[in-house]
């Protein structure tokens, strides 16, 4: 099922600030993670990526760091701050207050639609807005 703009451009900034939670990582593996907690519902760019993830820099959201891939070269890394951290238990509460407030609408109008239910759709709700995932947030001691 092919997912439209608004709802991934929405969807986007709570999705980074998670994975960037999980741990330091870089713009391709971000694409990648996308990609694979989505079971490939979610196909982004680097077009849409970078700059979302320079304006989450600039915001304070994420902090950037030069270093070396497993090749050599230098690669840019990114790990999620404080307010980051903040910005991401704001945004999961209001998708959760979305999800709960969807699901009664569609139930109340009782229109008949059909709906598929896909693993990846509910694998990257459990990975990104669960209540079990708070636990995840706790600060993680970074490196000076």
């Amino acid at each position: 099922m092919h997912i439209g703009k608004d709802l991934v451009a929405a969807s986007s900034t709570p999705l980074i600030l998670a994975i960037v939670a999980e741990g330091d990582t870089y713009g391709y593996a971000i694409l990648k993670r996308v990609a694979e907690l989505s079971g490939g519902q979610l196909e982004w760019t680097d077009g849409m990526l970078y700059p979302l993830l320079h304006r989450l820099e600039r915001n304070g959201r994420i902090e950037g760091h030069w270093g070396a891939s497993e090749t050599g070269r230098r690669r840019k890394y990114y790990r999620i701050t404080e307010t980051g951290r903040a910005e991401l238990v704001h945004q999961r509460r209001q998708w959760q207050a979305v999800d709960k407030a969807l699901r009664s609408i569609w139930r109340d109008l009782r229109v008949v639609v059909p709906v598929s239910r896909p693993v990846a759709a509910r694998s990257l709700w459990r990975a990104f807005f669960l209540p079990t995932f708070a636990r995840r947030l706790t600060p993680v001691p970074q490196a000076a």
